[in-house]
């Protein structure tokens, strides 16, 4: 029978296939304790189910390496450590020699108590940890009863599941799924951000698609509108083929963009960049006619072993992202790792009660001289090969800036007597902590250039992190505060001649495209993937009528009256 409901729209794109249920991860395990002969049989049983998984996410980094954001690398990662924390492991180990427990009734015990250990803080980043303790559990659970943890065969189908880990995008894909339909999460999520990288539909908040909907089902997805409709009748499956040809004509369109400048109705000029972190970005940027690599974020190398690379390797990186880009400038955005991201060079401080406040980017790279020291030195050389800027993340005073300044200017020092030419490359900041935002006048006259990270500027300043689905109507880029804030920042840059790039999600919506001209921003960063939306979005602006209306913008006093300004746009 017919039903039509609808989610949020997470990732736009069209699909209809038959649906693959999987219910939200339990353990239902009944207490079952095994002979005193067999206790051995049962840990060994349970060490192989913890290697195979170990082996599944070594697998999986290595099939995800460069074709995803940094993110879901992190995922992984953060996933394989859990694998050996001793709370879980040699806990799991006393239940089955002391308790004699089985080994699936022991993973069902531990998983229980630290669940209640997560739930109980009061930080709220920690407690949604319990996600990824419960995705690493069901992998492990998988492969000690010998089935797959995710689901086989499923080419042509629509994943409707609880939630999905960002870690998991690229293999379901692989796999054939054609969308994806969640009873929770956010469009705002790293799971949502990968999506629409990877061009997955993908509606979230769906909250009725697990008790509506069951395996075999015919499910039509709207990624954009978050429209879902199960078992479409022929005036459903003739809109679909018209949404879908829509579609393809779209993609038509924008493919006739790809050499076109980025140029508003009335003759300005935008600049449009790429955010990259692998020669695979930066091929794809140079091809949709980026204009430069706005953000190349460096700490890919970071995670991908368990040393921390050399000059050379981090050279030989940074060098092959100039040459790719072809004279184009390439902004290398220094190490940006924290305890909030598992890096395996173990740079990142363990335990740190609140990670989003703690030792990160900037932070973290003046707590290790050698390390920065050698990463500065890779990019100056790599600048004797084409244009190259450095970016500084998480900045919050000027102090900060001036001393990477000062270590900078050493480095190329350092190059020259090596005897190859270089010169200082430009030195930006990136505005993402609000103290730095209203305190712009003292950071402005110390770079060359500011670059606004929107999305950790919006959970900072709103106080709402952006992964937290209870919050998800909270965070938004569309507050007030937020758009006046950048103003503020903007006019900062205006006053000291210091360019002024914005990056995240915000710089990539291309609903979004008439209200950052208005504020005044003339250069954008965002993924490859939707630059050339964001192109024809910006050339279909008029920029004079929208700096004649950007006073209303900035006057309106809530969500709704930006969200009527750009209706009107």
């Amino acid at each position: 029978m017919r039903l039509a409901f609808s989610g949020h729209g997470a990732s736009r794109g069209l699909a209809l296939g038959r649906a693959r249920v999987r219910r939200p991860h339990a353990l239902e395990i009944a207490e079952q304790r095994v002979p005193a002969a067999r206790v051995k049989e049962e840990a060994a049983r349970l060490h192989e189910a913890l290697e195979a998984t170990r082996a599944e996410m070594r697998a999986l980094r290595e099939k995800l390496q460069g074709a995803l954001s940094k993110e879901a690398i992190e995922f992984i990662d953060l996933h394989a450590l859990l694998l050996d924390d001793p709370e879980l492991v040699q806990a799991l180990d006393a239940l089955i020699h002391q308790e004699r427990y089985s080994a699936g009734y022991a993973l069902r015990v531990q998983r229980d108590r630290l669940a209640a250990v997560f739930q109980s803080m009061d930080d709220a980043y920690l407690r949604a940890r319990l996600d990824d303790l419960d995705h690493i559990i069901g992998r492990v659970n998988a492969h000690l009863h010998r089935h797959d943890p995710l689901p086989r065969g499923t080419a042509g189908e629509v994943l409707v599941c609880d939630n999905v880990a960002p870690s998991e995008l690229a293999q379901l894909q692989a796999q054939g799924v054609v969308a994806i339909v969640s009873a929770a999460g956010s469009p705002l999520s790293h799971t949502a951000i990968l999506a629409r990288s990877l061009h997955m539909p993908l509606v979230v908040g769906a909250a009725e698609v697990l008790t509506r909907i069951n395996d075999g089902d015919v499910v039509m997805v709207d990624g954009e509108s978050g429209q879902l409709v199960l078992d479409p009748d022929a005036t459903d499956l003739r809109r679909y083929r018209e949404l879908e040809q829509r579609d393809q004509r779209e993609r038509r369109d924008l493919e006739r963009l790809r050499s076109k400048p980025t140029r508003t109705r009335d003759g300005v000029d935008i600049a449009l960049y790429a955010n990259a972190e692998s020669r695979e970005d930066v091929a794809r940027a140079h091809a949709v006619g980026a204009a430069g690599v706005g953000l190349y974020r460096t700490e890919f190398l970071f995670l991908q072993d368990r040393d921390t690379p050399d000059e050379e390797e981090q050279f030989l990186a940074y060098r092959d992202a100039v040459l790719a880009m072809g004279g184009r400038p390439v902004t290398f955005r220094t190490l940006d790792l924290g305890a909030d991201k598992a890096d395996r060079a173990g740079l990142a401080l363990a335990n740190e009660d609140n990670p989003a406040l703690g030792v990160r980017g900037v932070r973290l790279s003046l707590l290790y001289d050698v390390v920065f020291d050698t990463q500065l030195r890779a990019i100056v050389r790599a600048s004797a090969y084409g244009p190259v800027r450095v970016l500084v993340p998480m900045v919050s005073c000027r102090e900060e800036v001036l001393i990477v300044r000062r270590r900078l200017r050493r480095a190329v020092a350092a190059v020259r007597r090596r005897g190859v030419a270089v010169q200082v490359p430009p030195l930006g900041a990136m505005i993402e902590v609000p103290a730095a935002a209203i305190g712009v006048h003292g950071l402005a006259d110390a770079v060359d250039f500011l670059s606004v990270g929107t999305n950790d500027l919006v959970q900072y300043l709103l106080a709402v992190d952006r992964n937290n689905d209870a919050l998800g109507d909270l965070y938004s880029p569309l507050h007030p505060g937020v758009l006046r804030l950048i103003a503020h920042v903007l006019r900062a840059g205006n006053e000291h001649g210091v360019p002024v790039a914005v990056c995240g999600e915000m710089a990539g919506d291309p609903r979004l495209a008439p209200l950052r001209l208005a504020l005044g921003l003339r250069e954008f960063s965002l993924h490859p993937a939707g630059l050339l939306e964001l192109r024809r979005a910006i050339r279909d602006c008029d920029l004079a009528r929208l700096q004649a209306r950007a006073p209303h913008l900035l006057q309106a006093r809530d969500r709704r009256g930006i969200e009527r300004w750009l209706e009107a746009s």
